[in-house]
């Protein structure tokens, strides 16, 4: 018999950053996410933050966690209330403290996201979102002072992208949907906006035809242009460059040197130091990532070296990584689909000396007992090809014939389930196999790091096609291979998955003896209203505007609570109280609903979770308590 606490005893380490003899992260060593330090080459680590205080998962953040200013001895550390969100840019002395708030002005009205950060000049730029409005500022701030200098309100998030060396001029992106960006410039010595490229919403009518540019990572450059990434050269992404002084000519940048192979999409660009970058890829959902020299005079970006991809560092997912300027050298957390979190460095000139600082390892279970997973893509209903993993029991396990199915959905629904055991998916799915379970995890139409184009086809079409692919895979792949018992089938998705996992299991009841929703919309029209006001403009583009007729009558066709009464597999409802995302009322809606129906469903609420389950007893008890579930429902 195998304990989830064994699979829990890999502790994350997260988000490093080196600087100078000590290295940075976030880790759960306490059984919370929170903040250390600890010698070059490993020591016992040390909080720098009281133990009540607990982080949220980088992963479901935008910017920053925390940035280290070795100048001024602080570390600026993004802080909310047990996943509610609120972040607040707070400080602490470099050597750990009580935080206090990190500028004069105390954001109260405000979830804070940093952005951007210059420990050189003692500068972070501040994306913020007002709490009772549709309304987004962006500031710069200085971490030394407490100054801060609005730099642009916008409702459609005026993301900070980028800053000149001087910072004189800051490049600010609008994002309306996935890839339709418009890009803006900040200078500072005329405190003007300029509209740098694309057409502005306001701007256009029926006739108005917009590329999807999919604009980010902009790094101005020595020769007065910007280099960045964009869609609108390769639906997989690419290069791009403009010249400031001709900013509607956009110009392929060429790049050669890469040598991985598979399916996937250019991810992104990072400047490391004078002409040289790094290049970012996601590769059948592993990471490759490699130091390259752009040549600004040709457009050309050569590669020189693979940084990750190759040996120790393969088949697997980066988490985070950071160049350290200073000793010319990255710090980097890595993990695979069998492999706990771990802190790298990679050093001297040609990248060869890679140093390991951690050693987490899974207790009591041999590595042989675990699942690599297959590949098991296939060609859904109308020829669109969807990828996806089958984790098998291992051999060593002992288990005969047929494997209960555990149908795993991934969030997003413009995300991608990945190698990656930083990730709450990845110690479910290996739990569930050592417990007897087969695990399919597809990654479906909208999912992310298949292009462009593939990850649009979400929009405006939740519970369209995407769920038609999932039904094809239960209808007419998954039968055909005789290690999977498809009549013992449980489907089981967070957020997005939750919400697929709803609209399945009560429009194809016919095909799952269990469910588990995790923090899934229930119900479209209170889920677009319950939500962040700053997100509202968003989701009313990409899911559709209640407040319209068409796109209600739609709403109301695709939410799954117009069919939950056709539900008839046990349910079970996993929600964290302080969601911002998917609020715990929109959970105890469908729990409560089913419960006056008489229909059987179960509901495990976390008083001190948000839009995840990261809390050591919160994790042992929703891995217990779905293993348990399907067990009960599937009988391995």
């Amino acid at each position: 018999m195998f304990h989830i606490e064994s699979m829990l005893s890999a502790r994350l380490f997260l988000s490093p950053q080196i600087i100078e003899d000590r290295i940075y992260f976030l880790s759960n060593l306490s059984g919370h996410l929170s903040l250390y330090a600890m010698d070059y080459g490993g020591s016992v680590p040390e909080p720098l933050l009281p133990p009540q205080i607990a982080l949220q998962n980088p992963i479901l953040m935008e910017g920053y966690s925390f940035f280290v200013f070795p100048n001024l001895n602080k570390i600026l550390v993004m802080i909310d209330n047990d996943g509610d969100e609120n972040y607040q840019p707070m400080a602490i002395p470099i050597d750990g403290g009580f935080p206090e708030p990190g500028f004069k002005k105390n954001f109260n009205n405000y979830r804070v996201h940093c952005e951007r950060c210059d420990p050189d000049h003692d500068l972070v730029y501040l994306r913020t979102e007002s709490r009772i409005e549709q309304k987004n500022v962006a500031f710069q701030g200085n971490f030394s002072t407490g100054k801060l200098v609005n730099l642009r309100e916008s409702t459609w998030g005026s993301h900070v992208d980028a800053f000149n060396p001087e910072h004189s001029q800051v490049i600010l992106l609008d994002t309306y949907t996935v890839g339709d960006n418009v890009v803006y410039l900040w200078n500072k010595n005329t405190d003007e906006i300029q509209l740098l490229y694309g057409t502005p919403l306001e701007n256009r009518n029926k006739q108005t035809d917009v590329s999807l540019n999919a604009i980010e990572f902009s790094h101005f450059t020595d020769g007065g242009g910007l280099l960045f990434f964009t869609a609108l050269f390769s639906d997989t992404y690419g290069l791009g460059y403009l010249s400031l002084q001709q900013p509607d000519k956009v110009q392929p940048v060429t790049i050669s040197g890469t040598t991985h192979e598979g399916k996937g999409e250019f991810e992104s660009l990072e400047h490391i130091h004078n002409n040289h970058y790094t290049l970012k890829y996601n590769i059948d959902g592993c990471t490759w990532i490699y130091e390259s020299t752009f040549n600004e005079n040709a457009l050309h970006m050569e590669v020189d070296r693979t940084i990750c991809g190759w040996g120790e560092l393969s088949d697997g997912m980066l988490e985070e990584f950071y160049y350290d300027k200073t000793d010319n050298r990255y710090c980097m957390s890595f993990s695979t689909a069998t492999s706990p979190t771990q802190i790298f460095t990679i050093e001297d000139e040609n990248r060869t000396n890679i140093k390991q600082h951690t050693n987490e390892r899974i207790l009591g279970i041999p590595d042989e007992y675990l699942s690599t997973g297959e590949d098991a893509s296939f060609t859904s209903f109308d020829g669109t090809r969807i990828s996806a993993k089958l984790y098998l029991p291992s051999v060593k396990l002992n288990f005969t014939g047929p494997r209960p199915l555990a149908y795993y959905i991934h969030g997003g629904p413009q995300s991608q389930e990945r190698p990656d055991f930083a990730w709450f998916s990845m110690p479910l799915i290996q739990y569930l196999t050592l417990n007897g379970f087969s695990v399919f995890v597809p990654n479906v139409r909208g999912s992310s790091g298949y292009g462009l184009k593939y990850m649009k086809l979400v929009d405006r079409d939740w519970g369209g096609n995407d769920r038609l692919d999932h039904v094809y895979a239960m209808e007419k792949v998954l039968p055909a291979d005789n290690r999977v018992d498809t009549s013992r089938a449980g489907v089981v998705g967070r957020s997005y998955g939750g919400y697929m996992t709803l609209m399945l299991a009560a429009r194809h009841p016919e095909l799952w003896a269990a469910a588990v929703d995790m923090f899934g919309p229930y119900d479209l029209t209170t889920f677009l209203d319950r939500i962040p006001e700053t997100w509202k403009p968003y989701y009313r583009l990409v899911i559709g505007n209640p407040e319209n007729d068409q796109d209600r009558s739609f709403l109301i066709d695709r939410s799954p609570r117009t069919y939950i009464e056709q539900i008839s597999s046990p349910l079970l409802v996993i929600q964290g109280k302080n969601d911002p995302r998917v609020i715990e009322r929109e959970s105890r809606d469908v729990v409560e609903y089913l419960r006056t129906i008489g229909k059987e469903v179960e509901y495990l609420m976390f008083e001190n979770e948000g839009h995840d389950v990261l809390k050591f007893e919160n994790r042992v008890s929703c891995y217990n308590e779905i293993t348990t579930f399907f067990t009960k429902h599937l009988r391995p």
